[in-house]
């Protein structure tokens, strides 16, 4: 079978031309690329920690007195009133010691009126020397003697009182009481028994956290006493949102924990809603510096090998060309520039994979947010 050179040669031809097509149009094919825009701003710098809530009072239920639980008189979680009572310890015992002081007290007043006859009868017989100043003198050492066994019997009296009214627990302060550690018929003790409950006063909160060694000296430095009082402190919850009330800085402690080279921080909030309860995690936040004249970039922009840090910087022939940088702060979802990048600069998102060195793109410029939630 012969070939026909001449219809070979044509095939060839046309399939080398319509691969050179193909290659010429993929080179012509320029890509579009998100970029943003590096921009100069004097950015707050936010300290963050983290804090938990505790009631304008929190105060412990304690039994002073042993005995059995007989009555729970509250719903747990419930509003309680100052004077309102709780619980009822078994009284049976205190009450019998009651009446056995009372019957003490009896009889010492009893035998103070014996005492007190019998030196009213002696007085004037010693004064006609019908009878010795020594029975004088005794009969009046016996009446003052009897005196102060009264004073005994009634103070025995008001202790007895005072033990048998600690089985009646009453609420310390108005507030809301917590979940009961005991039920009735529990038997409870007066030392070394866990608190029967807790009573907070939902009132304004207090939130507590903990600050470096190295930071309390930093805001001593920059900040007055009347500055840190005046600040406004920002509470973040749970679920991300943020407490709709500010604080202010209460206290602090007045000493370094040694064990942790840290230092308890106070702040209050008034708390209105109610929001607030005693024993959560909230984030504690609030300015603690200013950086003039910052050159802010995202994240995003930002490629980061270990500790070296590398932008792509896109010219003005839209070329992207990259550059190593140094990082500040990191203001919320973006980066403080000290080095390396100018105001004004279009830098290529990372990620995109199709960005490579000396490519010619199309820029897309994006805006970014700059926020300033938090600095680390």
């Amino acid at each position: 079978m012969k070939i026909n050179l001449s219809m070979l040669f044509f095939l060839s031809l046309c399939f080398f031309e319509s691969c050179t097509n193909k290659n010429k149009e993929t080179a012509q094919i320029v890509p579009e690329v998100s970029v943003v825009q590096a921009e100069l701003r004097t950015v707050p710098v936010y300290a963050e920690y983290v804090g938990q809530t505790f009631g304008q009072s929190d105060v412990e239920i304690r039994s002073r007195v042993e005995g059995w639980v007989q009555h729970i008189n509250f719903k747990e979680g419930s509003a309680v009133k100052k004077g309102q009572l709780l619980y009822i310890i078994q009284d049976d015992e205190l009450r019998d010691k009651e009446q056995a002081a009372q019957a003490q007290l009896s009889q010492a007043n009893i035998l103070l009126v014996k005492a007190k006859s019998d030196l009213d009868r002696v007085k004037p017989l010693a004064e006609m020397n019908a009878l010795s100043k020594r029975d004088l003198d005794a009969a009046q050492a016996t009446y003052d003697a009897q005196g102060e066994a009264v004073n005994a019997a009634k103070a025995a009296l008001n202790n007895a009182r005072t033990q048998l009214s600690y089985s009646r627990i009453n609420a310390p302060i108005s507030g809301t009481i917590g979940l009961s550690t005991v039920q009735v018929g529990d038997f409870v003790k007066n030392n070394g028994q866990l608190p029967l409950n807790t009573v907070s006063a939902l009132g304004a909160m207090r939130i507590r956290f903990s600050i470096t060694e190295n930071d309390y000296l930093k805001y001593s430095q920059e900040m007055s006493r009347k500055t840190l009082k005046s600040l406004e402190v920002q509470f973040l919850l749970n679920d991300g949102s943020i407490f709709p009330e500010t604080g202010k800085l209460d206290f602090a402690n007045r000493e370094i924990d040694p064990t942790t080279g840290s230092l308890l921080v106070q702040a209050v909030v008034e708390n209105k809603s109610n929001l607030l309860r005693p024993g959560q995690y909230v984030k504690v936040r609030f300015k603690s510096a200013e950086i003039p004249d910052a050159i802010l970039v995202p994240q995003q922009a930002i490629n980061q090998l270990q500790n070296i840090y590398m932008a792509f910087v896109v010219n003005d022939s839209n070329k992207i060309n990259p550059r190593p940088v140094t990082t500040g702060a990191r203001i919320g979802s973006n980066w403080v520039i000290t080095e390396g990048i100018k105001p004004g600069e279009k830098l290529a998102l990372v990620g995109n994979m199709i960005i490579k060195p000396g490519m010619t793109i199309r820029p897309s410029l994006i805006p970014f947010s700059s926020d300033s939630t938090s600095a680390k």
